[in-house]
């Protein structure tokens, strides 16, 4: 299989490098304004029609640079199953949000002790939607959020009445919701996946969080690596030393073993892909960049410095997919 990216790809990835590599005080409307928000929204929206692996390798840049903006929130969970499930009407109303206005939107999938499960136990009816979600990814800046259910994925905007939020937590107390497709007809059918929205959603989250951790352990080694050439200790530079050089090749084998696995799972959205990438992300991107930060020494710690970022980053992804003993058991089941 050919790992390598294609001459879009590449483009998308150089553009993305560009964007984020300068300083600006708001990178995400730099990259809406570079037109990368737009890269899985329809043509006739304006749009450039591409798909998951694209955005993955968005993701994967914004990662690579540790950068706080609600890409894989907004992208992953919210753009991605909208434009593979949602109607013809409600495509034109939400995507142009992210577009044009470069609104974030998310998606409240993980519940007290069940991380991403298949069977949601938050509850959809008549009454509205009730339940408790967990980990939810920018959910205080959100205009909108795909909420899954026991029936299927609503859009909610969490600005009404019987939503809460606090720290990625989000309460549900009769909130009213619009199901995503709506059982009518769908854009761009011929094109879209033959599996409900929700298994399609939980997909999109496997494969976004692992693009973005891809870019955040590939960083942090690229971090590392200038640091202990230049560094210097005894007259001589960390990196001859057997034992630093030692941990800058275990971090180097994690590094590329989870790119292979997270560019897998985004090209074929298999769940036993999509399992390992994420077991994969859970069991080795924290322990990684925990030795990048042991090898800056106090440096790493210094929060002017963006050693910090990279480690926080991978604490929330990990988080976010659930742990690695979840990992395991979630590939363990198959």
């Amino acid at each position: 299989m050919d790992f390598q990216l294609d001459e879009t790809q590449q483009e998308i990835a150089a553009l993305a490098a560009g964007v984020l590599g300068r300083e600006s005080d708001t990178p995400w409307k730099a990259l809406g304004e570079a037109g990368l928000l737009a890269l899985a929204v329809p043509e006739r929206l304006g749009g450039d029609g591409l798909g998951v692996l694209e955005t993955a390798v968005l993701l994967t840049e914004v990662g690579r640079r540790a950068v706080d903006v609600p890409a894989l929130a907004t992208l992953a969970l919210g753009v991605l199953p909208i434009v593979a499930h949602g109607t013809v009407e409600q495509q034109d109303a939400l995507l142009p949000l992210v577009t044009e206005q470069h609104a974030v939107f998310t998606a409240a999938l993980s519940e007290p002790s069940r991380p991403l499960p298949v069977s949601p136990e938050t509850r959809a009816g008549e009454d509205g939607i009730f339940g408790t979600k967990i980990n939810v990814p920018n959910a205080g800046e959100a205009v909108r959020m795909l909420v899954s259910t026991d029936i299927g994925v609503f859009v909610v905007d969490p600005a009404q009445p019987g939503v809460s939020t606090s720290d990625g937590v989000v309460r549900f107390e009769g909130a009213r919701g619009e199901p995503l497709g709506g059982g009518e007809e769908r854009a761009g059918a011929g094109a879209r996946p033959s599996t409900p929205a929700d298994i399609d959603l939980r997909r999109f989250a496997l494969a976004g969080a692992c693009a973005v951790a891809d870019g955040v352990l590939a960083g942090a080694l690229d971090l590392t690596v200038a640091h202990v050439g230049t560094r210097h200790q005894f007259g001589k530079p960390l990196a001859t030393f057997q034992s630093a050089a030692a941990l800058v090749a275990d971090v180097y084998i994690a590094s590329r073993t989870l790119h292979l696995a997270a560019v897998t799972a985004a090209w074929s959205l298999d769940d036993t892909d999509l399992d390992t990438a994420a077991y994969w992300l859970a069991a080795e991107a924290l322990p990684a960049v925990h030795s990048c930060h042991h090898l800056h020494g106090g440096l790493g710690l210094d929060i002017t410095y963006p050693m910090h970022r990279y480690y926080g980053m991978a604490k929330e992804l990990t988080r976010f997919v659930g742990g690695v003993e979840h990992r395991l058991g979630a590939i363990d089941v198959r």
